[in-house]
């Protein structure tokens, strides 16, 4: 009777650590359209890999949660074949989870020079660019209290007619005209480049990618456990119910 109740007690722990996986699935979807999100509305990134992490984790949260709804069942049935196929997926899922924290810190560590590069081509192209183009940078610059590259300099001879003019985004207080000849002014421009600011907001938008996939693949570690414990109590003929 000892061997049953501690079955018992494996069977229900593997149903509730599913209904855990169910809910960290739904948030992994969650995280990893915020996360992308704020990589193509901060900055227009020409690189692929700093959209991978994301949607590597927004798959893999598709797919732990219909997983974890199929090891509820297998728990609850004492289905073998279940709970075995269930213990695979899950191994399967947790390699393409350390994949994505491993892909997000590699990324991390390239930020500097992609998004240096980025918002040089950015404001670069800015005069010439579409309505649209413009737009994208302008709210950059308004939202993150931003000027330029790595400051309102970047913008010597880029923009306007009159000298020392920047867009009328990099001002304090947004209005029209008000960047012509304030390049120097600090009452009136931001100072602080946009490199700085969106790199910070990046990368730590990108840190919760890596601790939510670590984090996940830990407690799927946890159920590959349990579920291999009842797979054995089930081969063996116990009666968990």
């Amino acid at each position: 009777m000892g061997v049953e109740g501690r079955m018992k007690c494996v069977k229900y722990l593997l149903f509730f650590f599913n209904f855990i996986f169910w809910l960290c699935g739904l948030a992994l979807v969650v995280l990893g359209v915020l996360v992308q999100v704020a990589l193509h509305s901060t900055v227009v990134i020409n690189n692929v890999s700093a959209s991978s992490a994301p949607l590597v984790l927004i798959v893999v949260g598709v797919i732990v949660f219909f997983i974890a709804f199929f090891g509820c069942c297998g728990a609850w049935k004492e289905s073998y074949c279940m709970v075995t196929m269930f213990s695979i997926l899950l191994g399967l899922i947790i390699i393409i989870e350390i994949g994505a924290a491993i892909a997000g810190y590699v990324f991390r560590g390239k930020l500097t020079v992609i998004v240096h590069d980025g918002l040089n081509d950015m404001v670069t192209k800015y005069s010439n660019g579409t309505a649209e183009f413009k737009k994208a940078l302008d709210n950059l610059q308004v939202d993150l209290k931003c000027c330029g590259v790595t400051n309102a300099t970047d913008w010597k001879g880029k923009f306007g007619s009159v000298k020392d003019s920047v867009p009328d985004s990099c001002c304090i207080n947004v209005t029209a005209g008000c960047g012509q000849g304030a390049m120097g002014d600090a009452l009136k421009i931001h100072q602080t480049g946009c490199e700085t600011v969106v790199e910070k907001l990046l990368k730590k938008n990108i840190m919760w990618v890596i601790v939510a996939a670590l984090v996940l693949a830990f407690l799927q570690i946890m159920g590959i456990i349990f579920a291999c414990m009842l797979m054995g109590g089930i081969r063996s003929g116990y009666e968990v119910m």
